[in-house]
């Protein structure tokens, strides 16, 4: 396919054409190197391969202004301050209450309210690692993330494939806003209430169509990665590491992000 931009080599970048040999510290630093890179591609392909929770309704925006009577108020909500809600708060209340939460996005869920934690479905705290067992393809914050993951891959991806991205980023942003609390319209953004059937039934509808967009786009995307960790990494590097960390699980060892 035609290509646009400048693509750099990283086998160059990466000197893979200096022998390793008993070069420890060398070893080391490569491991380093190579490790946020596999840890991403294991996120792409766990997306890939999981089934899409389709009744999330985009509520961890809700969770994180949820403010039941007694408890403190949620932390997160200085962050849209600047934002005018488009509910009361017992809306926001009863909406969360309804049925609770299911939010599956370790960096959602850090922002609840503490009240809102427990109501969780997948549970009231989530480690990093719970990312590789939850990621799923229908949540608009996996696609929004593709954005951070592509860019950690630059200079060594297509331009083009970075503004395909950008663009699903910005659909799931829109999304997120529109089915949100919060009152957007001047921003452009339509509203989304989540806190009614037909708004819920609107909800699903975009979020289906958006994840089969943002599918193809995550598929050319672990291409990428996969390409790039061929010609940045020698192979037997990566398998030492991949058994190490292999040996470090069963030893329950293991646990935090490359």
């Amino acid at each position: 396919p035609e290509l646009h931009g400048i693509l750099y080599n990283p086998a160059v970048f990466y000197n893979r054409h200096l022998p390793i040999n008993n070069d420890s510290e060398r070893r080391d630093q490569l491991l380093r190197s190579a490790a946020p890179f596999q840890w991403y591609t294991s996120i792409l392909q766990t997306t890939l391969n999981s089934d899409p929770i389709l009744h999330c309704y985009g509520l961890h925006e809700w969770a994180m202004q949820y403010h039941p009577e007694g408890a403190p108020p949620p932390p997160s909500a200085k962050y849209q301050s600047s934002l005018n809600l488009r509910v009361p708060r017992q809306v926001i209340n009863d909406t969360i209450e309804r049925k609770g939460v299911r939010c599956t996005h370790v960096d959602a869920l850090r922002f609840f309210a503490p009240a809102a934690g427990p109501l969780n479905h997948h549970g009231a705290q989530l480690e990093r690692m719970d990312q590789l067992r939850l990621e799923q393809k229908g949540c608009v914050h996996a696609h929004m993330d593709l954005l951070k993951i592509g860019l950690k891959l630059s200079p060594f991806i297509d331009s083009e494939l970075i503004g395909d991205i950008l663009e699903i980023a910005l659909e799931a942003r829109q999304l997120d806003v529109a089915a949100s609390p919060y009152d957007a319209t001047e921003y452009g953004v339509g509203v989304v209430p989540v806190e009614t059937n037909e708004g819920r039934r609107m909800y699903r509808d975009r979020q289906m169509g958006l994840m089969g967009r943002a599918e193809f786009v995550r598929e050319r995307l672990l291409d990428a990665y996969e390409k790039f960790m061929m010609l940045a990494f020698d192979e037997e590097l990566l398998l030492d590491r991949s058994n190490a960390k292999e040996k470090n699980e069963n030893n329950e060892v293991y646990g935090t992000q490359p």
